[in-house]
């Protein structure tokens, strides 16, 4: 039977992730399998919450609301800026993204639209506000290494990345 996916579990996961049109978002199917800390985070609400239980060879299909996701739209998120705070940027163009510091640490905000002389940014994360529609298989479980746990996230075979 193996381990079964709970705290402290590092989890090894293939997806194909998908919104409600049916269009792919993201995919590890081609690449390595996603690692992950269980209990620690690395995940979504609701995607973690449907792994707890399951174990190798597991395969299964979940739906996420935005709440157990990446949120839902906040409008207050979009601000217009004056272009001038992009100083040092060659050409601020639609689509770009950057870092900002936020009250909670890095964030990323994207480029909703820019004119002569304003910027209008919007600092949702891409996903918000959609159903995230994920077909996951259960590649491995074992347990974290104190390091891992001290850490809060999955060391690979290459060492250790931050």
């Amino acid at each position: 039977m193996g381990i079964l996916i709970g705290k402290n579990c590092v989890v090894s996961i293939h997806y194909t992730l998908t919104d409600d049109a049916g269009t792919l978002l993201d995919s590890s199917i081609n690449s390595d399998p996603l690692h992950y800390l269980h209990g620690a985070d690395n995940l979504i609400p609701g995607l973690e919450n449907e792994l707890t239980g399951k174990s190798v060879g597991a395969s299964f299909k979940v739906s996420v609301p935005p709440e157990q996701g990446y949120g839902v739209y906040r409008d207050e998120l979009v601000q217009v800026v004056p272009l001038d705070l992009f100083k040092g940027v060659d050409e601020v163009k639609q689509g770009m993204q950057f870092e900002t510091e936020g009250p909670n640490g890095p964030e990323l905000i994207l480029v909703a639209k820019v004119t002569d002389k304003e910027v209008t940014v919007d600092g949702n994360h891409p996903l918000a506000g959609k159903t995230l529609h994920f077909d996951v298989t259960v590649e491995a479980v074992r347990d974290a290494t104190d390091e891992e746990l001290d850490h809060g996230h999955p060391h690979d075979a290459h060492g250790h990345h931050h």
